[in-house]
């Protein structure tokens, strides 16, 4: 069998070199593009097991020092925490992007320059979508509310925008889409962009908010339109989370 060392070292190179960005770039590492190119380089003498014979056990412990080499030469030490979070996204992208190319390898059959092609492509989504989520997941919370002895556990989201108070006692409401058997409610006019609605609130026993119970007093009004977002059962009101931070 022909072994192409030059283009070996340059496909390990260049995916040492993508982890390693990708994980600068998820985390926000800002680190100097050279100290990148430096990292890869370290990464790519994964190479000398092709000439070394290493059993599993000892394969594993050289990738694994490899891997610390790799992360401290890029990243540098600043203490336990930082060192060990870039080394667990190492690993997280590198399982990520094996299991990748194990997945085209094994459907289609492709050359290397396309590889090298797709892989950045592949990466790129995948760091946009990480990147989306960890702004998007700070809005995301856990809300349980008891109504009538009964709870009911809700997927809510924070709406910047919803600033809904009752006119009457100057009470916050958060919207659930779950429809509730109610007995007793309020009407509280809303406005819209495009329309002015009146909707059903009613008062509850309590309210948890990621597990937290919020004291206050607290409206739920049953919103006349369904939420557009995937999953999310419950719009918070941003009085609420001011108040859940307290």
């Amino acid at each position: 069998m022909t072994l192409y060392l030059d283009l070996i070292f340059l496909i390990n190179y260049f995916f040492d070199f993508i982890i390693l960005l990708s994980t600068s770039y998820i985390l926000k590492r800002n680190i100097k593009i050279r100290r990148i190119i430096i990292g890869a380089l370290i990464g790519s003498l994964s190479n000398i097991t092709l000439f070394i014979k290493l059993n599993n056990y000892n394969l594993l412990f050289f990738k694994i020092i490899l891997s610390i080499l790799m992360n401290y030469s890029t990243f540098n030490y600043k203490n336990i925490n930082y060192f060990l979070n870039n080394l667990k996204y190492i690993y997280i992208i590198s399982i990520i992007l094996g299991g990748f190319l194990y997945l085209l390898d094994n459907n289609i059959k492709i050359n290397y320059i396309f590889i090298m092609i797709l892989v950045p492509i592949f990466i790129y989504i995948y760091v946009k979508s990480i990147n989306k989520y960890q702004k998007e997941i700070i809005y995301y919370h856990k809300v349980r509310i008891k109504y009538k002895n009964k709870y009911y556990d809700l997927n809510g989201f924070l709406d910047t925008g919803n600033r809904l108070i009752d006119p009457y006692f100057k009470r916050p409401i958060i919207l659930i889409n779950k429809r509730i058997k109610i007995d007793k409610y309020l009407l509280v006019p809303i406005d819209t962009v495009n329309s002015h609605n009146l909707i059903k609130c009613f008062n509850i026993e309590e309210l948890y908010i990621d597990n937290k119970l919020i004291k206050n007093k607290i409206l739920v009004g049953i919103s006349p339109i369904k939420f557009k977002m995937e999953g999310i059962e419950c719009i918070l009101n941003t009085s609420v989370i001011w108040i859940w931070k307290l």
